[in-house]
């Protein structure tokens, strides 16, 4: 099996990090068991339309927004107490179109910059015993048990004395349990569950203000379908609810309960690449999540090849 396989699969982090809001990941696969010692570069972008509300407490209604998030992204695979571990950071810039009714006056706004970086470490506690690419060639097919941590750091452009920003100035910890359950040859199911924890903004608009937000559970869920190697296709499910949010000891009515859906496809190009596409949408919005993104990232992974015997 070629070094590069293994490894694209595992690397599907990139898509989602180009969604305007973290809690709404559509992440199929990423706790595939792949080879250590690998490393993989992603370059992307993602485009959303539509009602996207990444803060609701901020006093603006009829928000329609078009926002486009270039990025790019570097991971690493090793082993760790003998089993598989990876790491990978993505740093996304975002270019956004803004319009929406403040205080009943209709506005329009422009940003671009930076956005929040996303940093993700994931260990495969069971059925991923770290191996090289010629081990994983022939081990059979296995319930994969996974942990992560999903950091968002706040490198995103702020100013306290807008309403509309790119950043949130808060870090943001999401730990996530993951079961990866193979059906036959061809099929593959996924279940996430994680909890997405925030520190407080000290400098919310106008900028004298302090903001913080309950915690917000966060479940996933998918189903894919190989067609042959690293040709394969998702349907993907998350659901999120919690994140009431605080000002100043006065808490809103922002508690998210919201439901996306979404689908993916993977495709090989040549050795050590692979494409992947993606769409999403909100199926139960309740508040905040009423837009449609889709997703593209070219990824090229590699891993030390095996020895030829002499």
């Amino acid at each position: 099996m070629p070094a590069w396989r293994p490894l694209c699969a595992g690397a599907g982090l990139c898509l989602v990090l180009a969604s305007p809001a973290s809690a709404q990941d559509l992440d199929p696969r990423a706790y595939v068991h792949v080879p250590v010692d690998g490393t993989f570069l992603m370059w992307g972008f993602g485009v959303s339309e539509g009602g996207i509300v990444t803060d609701p407490t901020l006093p603006v209604t009829d928000i329609q927004a078009s926002v486009l998030t270039p990025s790019f992204g570097a991971g690493r695979s090793f082993g760790l107490l003998d089993r598989t571990a990876q790491v990978f950071a993505v740093l996304p810039f975002s270019s956004a179109d803004v319009s929406g009714r403040v205080l009943g006056d209709q506005r329009a706004a422009h940003r671009s910059g930076l956005s929040d970086m996303r940093l993700r470490v994931s260990w495969l506690v069971g059925g991923a015993p770290a191996s090289t690419v010629a081990e994983l060639a022939k081990a059979p097919r296995r319930t994969i048990l996974g942990v992560s941590l999903n950091v968002a750091a706040p490198t995103g452009q702020y100013d306290p004395e807008k309403l509309i920003n790119l950043g949130t100035n808060r870090w943001a910890f999401r730990p996530e349990l993951a079961v990866s359950q193979p059906i036959g040859q061809r099929w593959l199911f996924d279940a996430y569950a994680g909890l997405w924890l925030f520190t407080a903004n000290n400098e919310y608009y106008p900028g004298t203000q302090a903001k913080t937000q309950a915690p917000m559970g966060s479940f996933q869920a998918h189903v894919s379908y190989n067609f042959q190697r690293q040709l394969w296709a998702a349907l993907d499910l998350t659901y999120y609810v919690g994140g009431r949010t605080t000002v100043e000891g006065v808490r809103a009515e922002d508690l998210q309960s919201n439901l996306r859906g979404g689908f993916t496809v993977a495709l090989p190009v040549r050795q050590r690449h692979s494409i992947k596409i993606a769409v999403s949408r909100g199926a139960i919005v309740r508040l905040g999540a009423d837009f449609i993104t889709y997703s593209f990232a070219w990824q090229t992974a590699w891993a030390p090849r095996p020895t030829p015997a002499p």
